[in-house]
């Protein structure tokens, strides 16, 4: 490894044990030297979107021993822990309490050890009897007044499951502040991508973020910048479902 990229990374992970340096020395230069150099590189997202992008993936596809190690690089780059909950606050709508509870403890544990005061200021912005106006005109902002429809046309099975994605997808998640609608869209597409079997999702969140001005180009970024996490199939998959939906936003 070239010794400037390698002192660059014993810097992003300084305060990071592990003993595969050791016992993998050439695993640990293939996928530093990839993931830390070679794709950055060739990234279009700014620093904060690329930490973003690979906490979300990680919790995502549960990597719970990456995460660890890029919550640390996230921390020493400065992304603000605000930022950081808010991302492990939202998962929850995506992967469920039982899949992100273990992350929200660990990220408590790491910042501590940083020095971060916890709890943090808080950032919701709703309450119970505001959670689902707010939380409908937040569906409604980012995926068209059809969203309303929802409410009042969908099957009687459906309406609670419909009514808990406003009240509580919408107006417990997407209404608080510390990330903007570009974000929370970006980290959702993450979610999604990670865990795979989500496609028909992965194409409302696609269509969802080019509604917000993540277009198919940084799109792909996102999902160049999660591959080395998740592996070559499902970002392939992922970039089939970008060409798809974009191709449909140009013939409308």
């Amino acid at each position: 490894m070239e010794p400037m990229i390698k002192e660059k990374i014993s810097m992003l992970f300084q305060g990071i044990s592990s003993n595969l340096s050791a016992t993998d020395p050439e695993w640990v230069e293939i996928v530093t030297a990839f993931s830390l150099k070679e794709v950055p590189a060739s990234s279009r997202l700014t620093e904060r979107e690329q930490m973003l992008c690979i906490l979300s993936v990680l919790l995502g596809c549960q990597g719970m021993g990456e995460y660890r190690h890029m919550l640390r690089v996230a921390l020493n780059k400065g992304l603000e822990p605000v930022a950081i909950k808010e991302t492990v606050y939202q998962a929850t709508a995506y992967l469920g309490i039982g899949r992100v509870h273990d992350f929200l403890e660990t990220t408590n544990l790491i910042m501590a050890q940083f020095g971060i005061s916890l709890p943090l200021p808080a950032q919701g912005a709703t309450h119970l009897d505001s959670r689902f106006e707010k939380g409908l005109a937040k569906q409604v902002e980012l995926f068209g007044a059809d969203m309303v429809k929802r409410q009042t046309d969908c099957p009687p099975l459906r309406r609670n499951i419909n009514r808990w994605l406003v009240n509580n997808c919408f107006g417990d998640y997407y209404t608080r502040n510390g990330l903007n609608n570009s974000e929370r869209e970006m980290i959702t597409f993450c979610f999604l991508l990670a865990q795979g079997g989500c496609e028909n999702q992965l194409r409302r969140h696609t269509a969802g973020n080019i509604g917000v001005g993540n277009g198919k180009e940084k799109l792909y970024s996102v999902v160049e910048q999660c591959l080395p996490y998740i592996g070559y199939p499902r970002s392939l998959n992922a970039m089939n479902i970008i060409d798809e939906v974009a191709k449909s936003f140009e013939n409308e």
